[in-house]
């Protein structure tokens, strides 16, 4: 299903994100989709974690041609449909003794997360809305999220999960910044190593009258004809009347050999 394709991962919640009209508001849970490849079939698992640390979970399939077909369970709906606007939008739309329960409209936003808007009905015909925002997950969980699906069944054991999976995720999540962090530093000393090498090449194409010695500050020169050379003279020391158009750098020789400018 090409046009299913961007959904088809495993989404984390942003419940900070959401507006909730209706349901338990979430603290956490994720929001699976995946489809079979033999048949348009879309399969949705959802669980989540409210703020009273009740879990709930919830599974279906529906075969996503727009037309309605039988659901499975009928406490939540009699007949449900999946439909593909595009591939950036499809909508999932359940009826009961004929009428819309609830429409759950999909959109994958302009920064790549994904937002589902719940229009739905309460017990007395008022309606309802809620909007909940996901975000791609790195890894796959076996966990999924959302407010007012369908019934759904708190567990002991999704608690218990959800404690685990939580616990996991804090530590990968450090291990991941400390690398990120790693990453950030040896990417600044591969800046450097090149800033001191390109100095060094320029250093080395210069015109040397003496050996340099590791340690000494020298000053970079480059002349009016756009030449360069090395000096162990300061511009100070030039009193202002030096053989060159401008200093280009102080400088300091390495054990390595090559040349750090001195700030």
């Amino acid at each position: 299903m090409i046009q299913a394709y961007n959904f088809l991962f495993s989404w984390q919640l942003f419940p900070e994100k959401g507006s909730y009209e209706y349901g338990e508001r979430p603290k956490s849970g994720t929001y699976k989709i995946t489809s079979e490849s033999e048949n348009p079939i879309i399969s949705v698992d959802m669980n989540w974690v409210t703020l009273e640390n009740n879990a709930y979970s919830s599974t279906y399939k529906i075969l996503a041609d727009g037309d309605f077909h039988l659901f499975d369970n009928d406490l939540i709906a009699e007949k449900a449909s999946i439909r593909f606007i595009n591939s950036i939008s499809f909508e999932i739309i359940f009826l009961k003794e004929g009428f819309q329960t609830l429409k759950l409209y999909h959109e994958i936003m302009p920064n790549g997360y994904m937002r589902i808007t719940e229009d739905g009905f309460h017990a007395d015909g008022a309606a309802y809305k809620n909007v909940i925002y996901y975000h791609k997950q790195m890894s796959v969980l076996p966990y999924s999220t959302s407010v007012s699906g369908a019934v759904i069944r708190p567990t002991q054991e999704g608690v218990i999960r959800h404690k685990a999976l939580t616990a996991m995720e804090e530590q990968t999540n450090m291990q991941l910044t400390q690398i990120r962090q790693q990453i950030e530093l040896l990417a600044l000393q591969a800046q450097e190593i090149q800033k001191r090498k390109e100095l060094s090449m320029l250093i080395y194409s210069a015109k040397l009258s003496f050996t340099p010695v590791i340690g000494q500050t020298y000053y970079l020169y480059e002349k009016k004809d756009d030449s360069h050379f090395l000096s162990l003279v300061s511009p100070k020391e030039w009193g202002g009347s030096g053989p060159f158009k401008k200093c280009v750098a102080s400088v300091k020789l390495l054990a390595d050999h090559t040349w750090m400018e001195i700030i």
